[in-house]
């Protein structure tokens, strides 16, 4: 094993240790799972829906994949954590989102606290964000910067174009990457390690490649990381059938909604600052923990509205990077039975 790739690999052990302390609260996620749409309980139809929002924001600003993808992992962690009633997750969605830029943009792009509360019409102030900024940063210990599927994938695209003798471009990242936004708009991934959801989605794309080189490579990857084969083909079947949903055109993607903001930052600068009519919000409380035993709402009311953002451009490219699931063939069945 070569230099590179055993540094690759050291790498990709320390991720491995690491991922549980970032993953959120699976107590937590499951009881949002469970919970009734109502005004008093965040349901998980309101959370993907903030999700398409944060990766609206991340279109419009022209963000990273990796800012979107830590945003989400910043939300699902404060979830899993606080009773969060849905009027009060358009301002703790905009915070994550300004959490996750200061971590992965440069400073210079990074857009103000206005100009966020413009674009987003999240309905809250300044003080507000800086309020709720403290309560997330004191729940999460200050832990913004996470290793997350994104992380994962990455590590595993690396480790196979540093193995294969095939062409580097047979492997897409930003298919890849496209297709783990779409997984992350779905509340039930939040429960899969990491590790594991990047797998699922490179062994899906080789799938589709027919390529005997790369699979067994994966296969390698996947007994290195110590991920089961239960495991594995419990999470591909939920991610196939999530990338399925997600290229039909009865979909409604972040990506493809009819647009009602379509403005410059220069535009934005100058749009009425019509969020000074905003009352303040009273003061957020910091209680509120989910506790194993506990299943009711304790937290205070808040006067933020449930505003959704609506979309940024159509991007076409990423359109395209959604297979339609097809019957599988001989080799795709062999393969499938192999990991068993």
């Amino acid at each position: 094993m070569g230099s590179e790739a055993l540094r690759l690999f050291r790498q990709l052990n320390l991720h491995l240790e690491l991922e549980g302390r970032y993953q959120p609260r699976e107590r937590g996620i499951s009881l949002i799972e469970c919970a009734a749409e109502n005004e008093n309980t965040l349901c998980p139809r309101q959370r993907n829906a903030k999700v398409e929002d944060l990766w609206s924001l991340t279109n419009f600003f022209g963000f990273a994949t990796e800012t979107f993808v830590l945003a989400v992992n910043i939300l699902d962690r404060f979830l899993a954590l606080m009773k969060v009633k849905p009027k009060h997750l358009s301002c703790i969605g905009v915070c994550c989102f300004q959490l996750a830029a200061r971590v992965v943009e440069e400073e210079c792009n990074i857009p103000s606290a206005h100009e966020i509360i413009r674009i987003s019409q999240c309905k809250c102030t300044v003080s507000d964000l800086k309020r709720m900024e403290k309560i997330i940063s004191e729940k999460l210990h200050f832990e913004f910067k996470a290793t997350t599927a994104l992380t994962f994938l990455h590590l595993y695209h690396t480790i196979v174009l540093c193995h294969t003798s095939e062409r580097k471009e047979v492997l897409n990242l930003d298919k890849l990457e496209a297709q783990l936004k779409a997984c992350n708009c779905r509340l039930v991934f939040s429960k899969a390690k990491p590790s594991v959801l990047a797998l699922c989605l490179l062994t899906l794309e080789v799938q589709s490649l027919k390529s005997v080189e790369l699979f067994e490579i994966l296969l390698r990857v996947q007994k290195h990381s110590k991920i089961s084969d239960c495991d594995l083909l419990y999470w591909r079947e939920l991610v196939s059938k999530c990338l399925a949903d997600y290229s039909s055109p009865e979909c409604c993607k972040p990506d493809h909604k009819k647009l009602v903001w379509i403005v410059s930052r220069r535009t934005a600068q100058n749009l009425q600052n019509s969020y000074y009519s905003v009352p303040e919000l009273p003061t957020i409380p910091e209680g509120g923990c989910f506790k194993e035993s506990e299943s009711e709402d304790s937290c205070e009311d808040m006067s933020s509205g449930e505003e959704s953002l609506s979309s940024s451009p159509p991007s076409d490219l990423e359109g395209t990077f959604f297979f339609e699931l097809k019957p599988k063939t001989k080799w795709q069945t062999l393969n499938s039975q192999s990991l068993h």
